[in-house]
């Protein structure tokens, strides 16, 4: 790839500390920069600059120059170059940073100021953080202790706002917690392409509100929430379930698309409440798509399986690795592996060492849909290009298996592996699964768990470890939120016990020793390990397959939409 130009630098003085930073840098990013904060309500880093909130004020300065000869005017006091100081605070989100830039944001002018713009969003605030919703990540809450005066001097009744208004289907507006900063609306108009938003009434009467006619429902939605400062937008599927001090975080990736956008998946003793994007400038921004914050009911679907079977029967994973060792070598030269998009770099590998094992050929089933441009690819696999990498298939995968079909039909097949596909879904009869031996991994029952003589029940991607490759070749890593189903096996150990089963050898049963192979058998891996790949994932070489045609249409390195300009 071609290494992107390196940004003209400027040297601009926050509070003393001199900093280069690119010309054009947001205030508040330059003073975080020298470990400086610089608080603010409105101001987000993806979005517009309106300067709403007026709490990022700070004092800014210039180097003095004489107006005629542009000569520097030196201070006698200190010998240094005078600085003018404009004498009136300025807004930090709209100034941008340019050569001699000083700033200062530690005087008692900018802390009176901030104490009377914290003075006056609580005017109408109900104080009830104890039973706010928010509380534990309200930035109302954090910045009145850090920047407010400790107590209120208004004495009048507040204005009372509607409260649990339904602005969609995923978000309620408790309107008495709004401060107006916008951010929802900004988001609406210029990532989503949503315009549904909007400020009514004037003073302390605004509020926000839908246009007449519509509502906040298109598959972003759930963005708002992430975004809103305070306590005016919840989820109206989170909503007072769990304080989030309470939760644990773990690091995840979308698994609905190739998009691999990055989430955070919050959970308590091994159930997952909610889950939220984590950002990633190279993939998702700060953004994920609704869709994707449901993926986790699954863990806990009826349907979820639960237990090893062989023919029916409850067994253990020792018998069974061995019985359907044994389907498989009768039918030694007339067996398909299946592998699946939704599988793990890892498990993708160790299929591979299955299917080479069986001298079997393997393929995937390619899932499509519409894609939207901009976080939902039209490719609903998360990992195709994972198979690619591993050396799983060789070329993209079809959506149904004829080929498959066609071999069952003529008896070239008497056996199938189907690691978490379901073959009747992908273009196979009752009458076609019937005439062959199916051994499923998989996590949720459906027609092939159904046929199969021999059924392991695995583990769903919150409840392992393990990398995705993503649509730019991006490979990025996710980790273990919550504990896998009793009676569920991971899937390394059962590929890795089926492998050997069936004559692979000695094979890794473990995300270390794994990657430990991979490192020395995948070209594109052999400088990677699991512990060292960055949380913002690591690009591959993706020359040999950049001819592919892949099902998004998009250039091969997606980027999401660019943010709004700022002012």
């Amino acid at each position: 790839m071609i290494a992107p130009p390196k940004p003209d630098l400027v040297t601009v003085n926050v509070d003393g500390k001199e900093i280069a930073v690119p010309k054009g840098t947001n205030a508040i990013e330059a003073a975080r920069l020298v470990g400086v904060d610089v608080p603010y309500y409105c101001y987000h880093p993806k979005l517009s600059v309106v300067g709403n909130c007026r709490m990022c004020l700070i004092e800014m300065g210039m180097p003095a120059v004489d107006p005629a000869t542009k000569a520097p005017i030196m201070d006698p006091a200190t010998g240094k170059q005078k600085i003018n100081w404009i004498p009136r605070p300025q807004i930090g989100c709209a100034t941008n940073a340019s050569p001699g830039l000083h700033i200062r944001t530690n005087t008692p002018q900018i802390k009176d100021c901030r104490e009377g713009v914290m003075e006056f969003l609580l005017v109408n605030h109900p104080l009830d953080c104890p039973i706010c919703d928010q509380a534990g990540e309200c930035k109302l809450q954090e910045q009145s202790i850090g920047y407010g005066r400790g107590y209120s001097r208004y004495i009048e009744q507040k204005n009372v706002k509607p409260k649990r208004t339904q602005l969609g289907p995923r978000v309620m507006l408790d309107d008495e917690r709004c401060i107006l900063c916008s951010r929802c609306i900004r988001f609406s108009k210029e990532i989503a392409k949503d315009d549904v938003l909007g400020f009514i009434d004037r003073g302390s009467y605004s509020t926000l509100t839908c246009y007449p006619g519509k509502q906040l429902a298109n598959n972003y939605s759930l963005n708002t929430v992430d975004i809103c400062p305070v306590g005016a937008l919840t989820s109206t599927d989170f909503r007072f379930k769990m304080r989030v001090w309470f939760l644990k975080q773990t690091n995840s990736i979308d698994t609905e698309t190739s998009v691999g956008a990055n989430t955070v998946v919050w959970s308590r003793e091994g159930v997952i409440y909610r889950i939220t994007p984590r950002r990633n400038d190279e993939v998702n921004d700060t953004w994920m798509a609704d869709s994707g914050r449901e993926l986790f009911k699954a863990v806990r679907a009826a349907d979820r399986l639960a237990a090893v079977k062989v023919d029916g029967a409850d067994s253990s994973l020792e018998l069974a690795v061995k019985a359907a060792a044994d389907l498989l070598k009768a039918a030694a030269g007339a067996v398909a592996v299946v592998g699946s998009g939704r599988s793990s770099v890892e498990e993708q590998f160790l299929t591979a060492k299955l299917a080479a094992a069986l001298k079997a050929p393997a393929q995937l089933v390619s899932r499509t849909g519409e894609g939207d441009k901009l976080l939902v690819s039209a490719d609903r696999n998360p990992n195709v290009r994972g198979a690619l990498v591993t050396g799983l298939i060789a070329k993209l995968p079809a959506a149904k298996l004829a080929d498959l079909a066609a071999a069952i039909d003529a008896g070239k097949v008497k056996a199938v592996v189907s690691v978490d596909e379901d073959l009747a879904a992908a273009g196979l009869s009752a009458a076609q699964l019937a005439k062959v031996a199916v051994v499923y991994l998989g996590t949720h029952a459906n027609a092939t768990s159904a046929a199969a003589k021999v059924v392991f029940p695995t583990l769903t991607v919150f409840e392992k470890s393990g990398t995705f490759v993503n649509q730019q070749f991006r490979i990025q890593k996710f980790l273990k939120a919550v504990p896998g189903p009793t009676g569920a096996a991971d899937d390394l150990a059962v590929l890795s016990r089926l492998a050997g089963a069936v004559g692979a050898g000695p094979v890794p049963a473990d995300l270390g020793g794994v990657w430990t192979v991979l490192a020395n058998e995948v070209a594109a891996l052999k400088t990677v390990t699991f512990a060292n790949l960055p949380e913002t994932g690591l690009l591959l070489d993706a020359t040999p397959f950049a001819g592919l045609p892949f099902v998004e249409g998009e250039t091969l390195h997606y980027k999401p939409a660019a943010p709004a300009a700022t002012a």
